[in-house]
């Protein structure tokens, strides 16, 4: 049996296997010929002290025990194409990982997605970076594998009560991510090495005989009795089945108008908004690991800040290390941000969210809209920042001591935000309870990060799709929705996750759920 291990290590010992046994060899007080691998199970960074560790937990094999590389194999998938048939609308996480789940039960998917696969998509994101034109299917929050496709990708969940997160991250290394994500404390695949791993995952399920259609965006659902029996599509085709997966993101805004418009049950749901904000990376290594240089050993550092401000929270949230910022709108006329890293980290600049949370009360002037009034407190705040950027796709953006003093930026250099900056007094952007609240955060935020609070960090205006504005409740035991059978709201656009990990956890739950009940008919 081999040995496990934990221990703190320095950045070069942890990145170095011949350096790690050594180590290991010193500290079991044995030759390092008497090892005959050391396999790194869990690894995070401990920054707390001048002198930075890297926690590691590792199995320690000797040479007269045996060694056997473990390679992570894929379920062995049956054939669907027979078998009875369930709708997943929606191709992010959530609808790929359910539909996956349906295959292994023996179901057969047909996920109906809205927007492009993920080659096609790239010619849509060029277009909105370089033409400011905003394909209404097809953007970085819609088309195949979701948000996270194409604005970062990471892995890491404090959600541990939702569900297996290692049996998710296990499918992914299955499908071509690196085994490295099942290590790390903070796992990350990257925006650039993600496109692949989609296209695998949808390749498996056709060849399981399960559908994937691109380019088919629901219009309306197909009910009777209060049973779901289908879906309309917007070129009047219809794809009939009594169970249904509703997995569609938290931006799709025109799916909570069609519920809303059926006299379906859904409600407004608290969310948070603020601003990106972007540093130079080696500003923020600086602070995190209080050195001058990182070096080599160290990964680009990141950051989590949460405040108290006025009664509010104040967080960040989505923090990219070494990444850039993105336009993320989903219709023309608003403007939106988001944040990615390519696999490697290594841009010049850090971005996060820093965001504001927001209560039911604060949408009172929507009222009228009922449970979209949170929708359209958001989609008001993304068209007002268009109209400041002149129309475009520039971003309203502002230097942040400026900011947090009322003052406007004479200048703003020139960011990692593709489509440009326009410089805006951010505080016409929000609300003023939004805009207090950021102004005396930030200084917050500069105690607690000694050099945060600087105008070398540009702030980005809004970043406001941290969550979906709007919740389709659900029976806590059988995932159905409370009003409609055959109906599974599912993942972020529903109200049930946070991201990539805890959608498709959520996903696998409600194929799991549909099995059930398929049995019990």
């Amino acid at each position: 049996m081999p040995q496990e291990l934990q221990c703190q290590v320095t950045p070069e010992t942890a990145s170095n296997e011949e350096l790690l046994q050594y180590f290991v060899a010193k500290k079991m007080q044995i030759s390092v010929a008497d090892i005959q691998k050391v396999i790194v199970l869990k690894r995070s960074i401990d920054a707390r002290q001048k002198a930075i560790k890297f926690n590691i937990k590792a199995s320690v094999f000797l040479q007269n025990e045996t060694f056997v590389d473990v390679k992570i194999e894929l379920p062995n998938y049956p054939n669907v194409a027979n078998k009875q048939e369930v709708i997943v609308v929606g191709a992010g996480p959530a609808g790929l990982f359910a539909a996956l789940q349906l295959i292994e039960l023996g179901l057969k998917p047909i996920v109906i997605e809205r927007g492009k696969d993920v080659r096609g998509r790239r010619r849509d994101l060029k277009s909105i970076n370089v033409e400011h034109l905003v394909n209404e299917d097809s953007n970085y929050c819609f088309g195949e594998g979701g948000a996270g496709t194409y604005s970062d990708g990471k892995l890491y969940t404090r959600s541990k009560k939702r569900g297996d997160v290692d049996r998710i991250l296990q499918l992914l290394v299955g499908f071509g991510a690196s085994h490295e994500i099942l290590v790390e404390a903070h796992p990350h695949t990257g925006t650039n090495k993600l496109p692949q791993i989609i296209q695998d995952i949808r390749e498996k399920i056709i060849e399981c005989g399960g559908q994937v259609l691109f380019e088919k965006r629901v219009v309306d659902f197909k009910i009777k009795n209060n049973e779901i029996q289908g879906v309309v599509l917007q070129d009047e085709s219809i794809i009939e089945a009594n169970k249904l997966i509703l997995a569609t993101g938290h931006s799709a805004r025109d799916i909570f108008e069609i519920l809303n418009n059926k006299d379906i049950f859904i409600e407004a749901k608290p969310f948070a908004l603020g601003v990106r904000a972007e540093h130079p990376q080696d500003l923020i290594d600086k602070i995190q690991y209080s050195c001058d240089y990182r070096g080599a050993f160290l990964p680009p550092a990141p950051y989590s800040i949460v405040k108290q401000v006025a009664g509010r929270g104040m967080y960040s949230f989505c923090m990219c290390p070494g990444g850039v910022i993105a336009p993320c709108a989903t219709s023309p006329g608003e403007v939106v941000t988001n944040g990615w890293s390519p696999s490697k980290r290594d841009q010049a600049t850090a971005n996060s969210g820093i965001v504001v949370e927001l209560k039911l009360e604060d949408f009172k002037p929507y009222a009228k809209f009922g449970p979209l009034a949170g929708m359209e407190f958001q989609k008001a705040i993304e068209q007002k920042a268009w109209q400041l950027a002149g129309s475009t796709q520039k971003v309203p953006a502002q230097r942040m001591v400026d900011f947090a003093q009322s003052k406007p930026s004479s200048d703003i250099p020139k960011t990692s935000y593709v489509p440009g900056t326009t410089s805006v007094e951010l505080g016409d952007v929000f609300p003023n309870f939004i805009t207090n609240t950021l102004r005396e955060g930030f200084t917050h935020f500069g105690k607690s990060m000694k050099g945060y609070f600087t105008n070398e960090a540009i702030l980005h205006a809004p970043e406001s799709r941290t969550s979906s504005p709007v919740r389709i409740p659900r029976n806590i035991e059988t995932l159905e929705h409370v009003q409609i059978k055959g109906l599974y709201p599912c993942g972020e656009g529903a109200g049930y996750a946070g991201g990539i990990i805890s959608a498709a956890i959520d996903g696998e739950k409600c194929a799991l759920m549909i099995a059930e009940a398929l049995k019990q008919n």
